[in-house]
């Protein structure tokens, strides 16, 4: 999780909290589009891809927790 800039690291908080990325992204006072961008990037730098077995989204979340 280190590779991951401030920002990211904000998105993905809010993900662990469970929201949506409208909420993340009205808390964050970002678009709607950077939310996307910026859990594609962590998803990227988490090594998650779309051919993972399991949720990526949810995969990120458990890493986020386990550090």
């Amino acid at each position: 999780l280190r590779q991951l800039t401030l920002r990211e690291q904000e998105v993905l908080a809010l993900m662990a909290e469970g929201r949506s990325n409208t909420n993340i992204a009205r808390t964050l006072v970002i678009t709607d589009g950077a939310v996307e961008k910026h859990v594609t990037n962590i998803f990227a730098k988490l090594g998650l891809t779309t051919s993972d077995t399991g949720h990526r989204r949810v995969l990120a979340v458990l890493a986020h927790l386990r550090s």
